[in-house]
């Protein structure tokens, strides 16, 4: 038998983790009260699907009831649900709220992304194939 020591198991922890930002967290309490939807009530789903001209995207969504398969996690009172598929796209990933000249929204910084379009909601994974762009979709900018 093995024992790991602090520093393994922390890596190990943050590998599992999906990270939301102070100001993602903000953002997303400011989506919940415009709705009257209590913190403790909904979540932020974090979802990866098909599509995209990088072969995935992003997508995210208020959601009130977690699945007994989530992996969930506790930001500033805001609670981040991520399904068992997604989740194995999405480790280590960080959520984050941009305001800036360019605009503002939500922004992914995800290490297991190779290959990302300019919209910032699609992407590719080392995995998933070089030709990813044969998938179709796009950023939804023409």
């Amino acid at each position: 038998m093995s024992l790991l020591t602090l520093d393994e198991i922390q890596v190990e922890t943050y590998a599992d983790v999906v990270t939301l930002t102070p100001s993602g967290a903000q953002a997303v309490q400011g989506l919940l009260q415009r709705r009257n939807f209590g913190a403790d009530q909904y979540a932020l789903r974090v979802f990866i699907q098909g599509g995209g001209c990088s072969g995935f995207q992003y997508g995210m969504a208020l959601e009130g009831q977690a699945r007994e398969t989530d992996y969930s996690f506790d930001f500033s009172g805001v609670r981040v649900v991520v399904d068992e598929v997604s989740m194995e796209y999405l480790r280590g990933a960080t959520i984050d709220y941009v305001d800036d000249l360019m605009g503002s929204g939500f922004k992914i910084e995800n290490p297991n992304a190779v290959a990302a379009c300019g919209c910032g909601s699609s992407f590719r994974t080392k995995d998933s194939g070089a030709d990813a762009h044969s998938a179709g979709g796009g950023c939804g900018h023409h």
